[in-house]
């Protein structure tokens, strides 16, 4: 869910270096579900959490949707190792003040574990949204990762956006980390991406004509109520409300860090991939609505471990296949970026141990009851074996 807040300007050196270097930046934003420190039951401890943060993390962390939920948002960075050092500190220390609240921070999608719905925070939009809407979303939330990367300007940016849809079924693959919901298996990698459907504007970017046409279906949108305001657009990806980005945003909030880095590497090489392509004139592929709704439900439900849609052939593929692809293709902004070396590493190590929900998967499989895949997201969370 979408707070409004302020955009965050980007530092005037980091700035600077970017505009020298033809490179964009970067940023993350995770949310978190916030779970007994005993039980693997989601429990309502925003508050308690708040209290305990240090006074310099407050600037980075938000409330979300429930009081079981919260999110954190790195600066806008150029070194992915800048990256890096940001979210663990995001991530470490939060996880000790959640801690210290009597809680653990756990990045999963959904709830593993049965438990009581969660009452929403106190802010005035989202008892609007409850109003509005109904009961949309689970009792205890949805938590995603939201990538962040620079454009020029939002007529590139709406550009970058129509060649974007081919490849996020891939990325969104590589981000399926909610198998279990309410103590079951779903059949899923990613249970999230399913619930999360239901609202209106949920789903694939539609292929746009101009920034123009953007503005039109935001204010269709509103006007038809199937959003509030524009914090609701909730396409796979779409321009910044309050930085100059595009965000990219189908993922489930990943269990590891190096999971994370990947993705947001792996995001930024595309996109500065895309805008080459952008540049050189070269037109986006139109493709059918109805096939990317296709691709991104077979990204849910097998993850990295099954199929997906080969765009170019619109053929099932092993999904492996797919991300390779993926990774060649963007290879070349990697290496002048300088984030070539890590992002093979990272990619290696996923393909060892597989998406989060293939590990969850693996912990079940291997005896271990549900609160057993609890205590090893806890650990993840934190950096912990």
């Amino acid at each position: 869910m979408e707070t409004a807040t302020e955009g965050i300007e980007l530092p005037a050196d980091i700035a600077a270096e970017a505009e020298r270097h033809d490179l964009l930046t970067l940023g993350v934003e995770e949310e978190y579900l916030l779970v007994d420190a005993t039980e693997p039951r989601a429990v309502e401890a925003v508050e308690e959490v708040f209290d305990q943060l240090p006074d310099e993390l407050r600037g980075s962390v938000q409330h979300e949707y429930y009081k079981s939920q919260i999110e954190v948002a790195s600066p806008p960075q150029l070194e992915l190792d800048g990256l890096h050092a940001a979210m663990r500190r995001l991530r470490s220390e939060l996880a000790a003040a959640t801690e210290r609240a009597g809680a653990r921070l756990v990045a999963v999608g959904t709830g593993p574990a049965a438990g009581p719905n969660a009452r929403l925070v106190d802010n005035p939009r989202y008892h609007r949204m409850r109003e509005h809407f109904g009961d949309l979303s689970p009792g205890q939330g949805m938590c995603g990762t939201h990538v962040h990367v620079s454009i020029p300007d939002p007529e590139t940016g709406v550009q970058v956006l129509n060649h974007l849809r081919p490849w996020l079924p891939v990325l969104q693959a590589a981000t399926a980390n909610s198998p279990l919901f309410a103590g079951h298996e779903t059949g899923y990698a990613s249970w999230r991406s399913m619930m999360w459907e239901r609202w209106p504007t949920v789903g694939p970017t539609p292929y746009l004509a101009s920034h123009e046409h953007y503005l039109t279906l935001i204010s269709d949108l509103e006007a038809s109520g199937a959003m509030l305001d524009e914090g609701m657009l909730y396409w796979y990806a779409r321009l910044s409300a309050n930085y100059p980005t595009v965000e990219i945003r189908m993922g489930d909030v990943m269990p590891t860090l190096d999971d994370a880095i990947l993705l947001a590497a792996l995001t930024r090489a595309l996109v500065a991939t895309l805008l080459r392509e952008v540049r050189a004139g070269i037109e986006a592929p139109d493709v059918p609505h109805p096939l990317l709704m296709a691709a991104h439900w077979r990204a849910a439900h097998d993850g990295l471990e099954g199929l997906n849609i080969d765009m170019a052939t619109r053929q099932p593929r092993p999904a492996w296949r797919l991300m390779r692809q993926l990774f060649d293709y963007v290879r070349p902004e990697l290496e002048r970026h300088g984030d070539l070396e890590a992002a093979t590493l990272l990619m290696g190590r996923l393909r060892a141990h597989g998406t989060g929900a293939a590990r969850q998967r693996a912990i079940l499989s291997g005896g271990e009851p549900v609160a057993g895949v609890v205590d090893w997201l806890a650990r993840a969370t934190r950096g912990e074996p």
